[in-house]
């Protein structure tokens, strides 16, 4: 029997508490060891057992979420998921968490359509899921397979193989997930300030995309926006998805240009990597160059094969530079990638590719 995902959540609600306990425990391959209303007590249940993964509020009584990961990472290093209500004021703090060794943000769960709670259960326990594969720890959990829920076909038909005759300019499209906050910020501030235009989906929820990008902005030579519909991908800027949308690459006579829609999750994410590769594929073919970073599951895998089939150059994020292997491994397998790279030679590859 394959051995369960222990987890400790920490959270001030109980109902919050009661809450992802309910989400959580249905999943078969997740067990929660215990809840703690504050760091202090959270300690004392770490002191008893040890979980594999820990999901964290970030506002609590006595000791902030922020505070407690920081004396956490520095002892004894757990993955962690964190748990927000994503308040835009707390987007910049909670995307520190993500640089002090958070793996994982997700949504507090909140009441809503039947749809709603269905997509929050998928979500929290994918989280949970990727953080328990996350290099933070010693010991990793056994990696499983995750069936996706729907592919691209929800969002848009299979590209035509000759849709796209090849011209003078190059489109970089991204994806990444688990650890790829991080991967993108090193990336990115290796493009040049005439780099070509780059579109991103990175799984994250809405009300972070927005703070994310306006941080990146700051970091690099290139801009750095929240993509909105119709903006046009232009050298020198990169596009990313905002949460809880998909973002597709289109292209009006010599203008490339990206669009925001709804839709059902695909992939198991909403935005999908698969949706911005499978229109890349169909738009933008043999002007684009791919990437597929770290992060868990297989979503981006299909879309980068279309891509290769449509004339397009493929990079892969390496294992040992990889929080979580899962997407670029997929990807590989799945025969769409031409080279693998550690992450910091990624950014000099597209350039070259690009040139």
């Amino acid at each position: 029997m394959t051995k369960k995902i222990k987890v400790l959540i920490v959270d001030d609600s109980a109902v919050v508490r009661n809450t992802l306990t309910e989400i959580l425990s249905a999943d078969p391959e997740i067990e929660v060891i215990a809840t703690a209303a504050d760091p202090f007590i959270a300690a004392e249940r770490i002191r008893d057992e040890i979980p594999d993964v820990i999901t964290l509020d970030v506002e609590m009584p006595r000791m902030d979420g922020i505070t407690f990961l920081q004396k956490l990472m520095s002892q004894r290093p757990i993955p962690v998921v964190i748990c927000s209500s994503l308040a835009e004021e707390m987007s910049e703090t909670t995307l520190k968490a993500l640089e002090y060794g958070a793996v994982e943000i997700i949504q507090k769960p909140k009441m809503g359509t039947k749809t709603f709670i269905e997509e929050s259960r998928v979500r929290i326990c994918d989280a949970v899921k990727a953080a328990s594969q996350a290099r933070v720890s010693r010991h990793l959990a056994i990696r499983r397979e995750i069936a996706p829920k729907l592919t691209a076909d929800a969002m848009m038909e299979k590209p035509r193989t000759n849709a796209m005759v090849q011209t003078t300019e190059k489109v970089v499209v991204v994806g990444a997930s688990t650890g790829g906050t991080e991967a993108l910020r090193v990336f990115l501030e290796a493009m040049p300030a005439d780099s070509p235009g780059i579109v991103i989906v990175q799984h994250m929820p809405e009300g972070f995309t927005r703070a994310f990008s306006q941080r990146l902005d700051g970091l690099c030579r290139i801009s750095v926006k929240e993509a909105e519909n119709n903006d046009t991908v232009v050298r020198g800027r990169a596009l990313i998805a905002p949460g809880n949308h998909h973002l597709l690459l289109k292209r009006s006579g010599a203008r490339y240009y990206v669009e925001i829609k709804d839709g059902p999750l695909v992939s198991r994410h909403r935005p999908s990597v698969d949706v911005l590769f499978r229109s890349a594929a169909r738009y933008s073919g043999k002007n684009t160059v791919g990437v597929i970073m770290t992060g868990m599951g297989d979503d981006g895998a299909k879309g980068m094969k279309e891509m290769k089939d449509a004339g397009a150059i493929n990079i892969a994020q390496d294992e040992a530079t990889s929080v979580v292997f899962g997407m670029p491994n997929e990807a590989i397998k799945s025969g769409g990638v031409d080279m693998i790279r550690p992450l910091e030679a990624i950014a000099r590859e597209v350039v070259k590719l690009c040139a």
